[in-house]
This record gives structure tokens, C-alpha cells and sequence, in this order.
């Protein structure tokens, strides 16, 4: 399949945060008067938009969370991203050596992306080629935010290479019409890793940058 385009999500998959957020979001529920745990965290939000995971908890709990919540919860995610948020090994090395054009595509609001960027020394890097998900009407696991950006980007979806880790993402992805491939490296995964290799055989599964252009070595610039 001709690739020209390579969408790259971003928590979990370029940045490894999603661990630090699920912990985040599990203290600030408790906080709330959730009763909560990481596990649950890890199996039912990862990868999905602040407003699809309030509507969970709203279905799920009969009840709505504090209309304060997401501002205090972005206040003492972005206080921890600051000291703990790494970006995953090796991610730069692939990003500086595509052959062909790439983009950024997440569920994280626009002040939790852009200072995420700023903090790994990527916002230079990355530049306009940043899309979330308040650009569109639907979140993952709906195809919109990735349909968003190839259009933005000037691509046809079939002719685009969506890289992933959750679900949902992956749902998104197909749904899209795209390749789909599971970056498996963030540390967010280990709790549920037997989970992640049985779900979606179907699509290619990696677990350090290293092996990505072993496994695609049309898509590295020739040196």
C-alpha cells in the first residue's frame, strides 16, 4: 500500500504520558467521591477525549463530575508533566528521518497539547502539523479527527499510516479507512499487555521506535 502520509497520536505513542494522566485522573475522581482505580482507568479511557470520558463517568456513576473538574484536573496533570513527561525513545530519530510527510492527531485539549510539545522540545519540530480533537465534532473511536487531518494535510485516507496504541485510536483509524499500526512501548500498556496482544491481530504491533523502519523501510529517507 502506497503511504504518504504517517499520523501519529500523541500521548502514549510519541510522549509517555498516559500513565501519568490515568494516575492523575484517578486521584482527582477519588477526590471527587469516585470510587475508582487505575486499572479502570487503563481499560475504558485511554485514548479517548475529556468529553467522551465525562460522559462515561456520567453513564456510568449516575452522576455528573464537579463543573470544575476538567480545569483543576488539567492544572495537576500539566504541574506533574512538567517534572515526569518523557518522550518515548527513539521517536525522534523516526520523525527526522521520514520519507514522507507526517502529522500529530490527538484526543488532548489544545493548552494540554501545545505545552506538552513545549515541555519534550518538540513544538519547533512538529509546528502547525498539530490536530485535536476540539477540531471536530467527534472523537475517537470516531474516524473524524483523522479524516481532519488528512484533509488538512492534503492526503487521501487510503493513502495514510495511522500509528496508535489504544483502542480507540485504533477503532478511529479503521474506521477512517487507513492503515493502522499499535505502538506498544508506553509504560501505560505493561499493566494490560497480555490484553493488548490478544486485541486486534489483525494490524502490526512494535514496541520501541527502533523497529519502525525495519518493518517499513520504504518510508526512511535514503541516506
Amino acid at each position: 500500500m502506497k503511504i504518504d502520509l504517517v499520523i501519529f497520536d500523541c500521548d502514549g505513542v510519541i510522549i509517555d504520558s498516559e500513565i501519568i494522566s490515568a494516575k492523575a485522573l484517578v486521584s482527582q475522581m477519588k477526590d471527587c467521591g469516585f470510587d475508582v482505580n487505575l486499572q479502570y482507568v487503563l481499560n475504558n479511557f485511554i485514548g479517548r477525549s475529556f468529553s467522551s470520558v465525562k460522559k462515561v463517568i456520567s453513564q456510568t456513576y449516575g452522576r455528573d463530575l464537579p463543573s470544575d473538574f476538567e480545569k483543576l484536573y488539567l492544572q495537576h496533570l500539566l504541574a506533574q508533566f512538567e517534572t515526569e513527561l518523557r518522550l518515548m525513545d527513539g521517536v525522534v530519530e523516526v520523525l527526522e528521518n521520514l520519507s514522507v510527510s507526517y502529522c500529530v492527531a490527538t484526543s488532548s485539549s489544545p493548552v494540554r497539547a501545545m505545552r506538552s510539545m513545549e515541555i519534550v522540545d518538540l513544538k519547533e519540530t512538529i509546528g502547525e502539523r498539530l490536530y485535536t480533537a476540539s477540531e471536530v465534532r467527534n472523537g475517537k473511536p470516531a474516524p473524524d479527527l483523522f479524516l481532519h487531518a488528512s484533509k488538512k494535510m492534503g492526503y487521501l485516507p487510503e493513502n495514510c499510516l495511522v500509528i496508535e496504541d489504544s483502542p480507540s485510536g485504533i477503532l478511529a483509524g479503521k474506521a477512517a479507512g487507513m492503515s493502522v499500526w499499535q505502538f506498544c512501548g508506553g509504560s501505560h500498556l505493561k499493566p494490560v499487555s497480555e490484553k493488548v496482544k490478544e486485541e486486534f491481530p489483525e494490524i502490526v504491533k512494535f514496541d520501541k521506535w527502533s523497529e519502525f523502519f525495519e518493518i517499513a523501510p520504504s518510508l526512511k529517507l535514503k541516506s
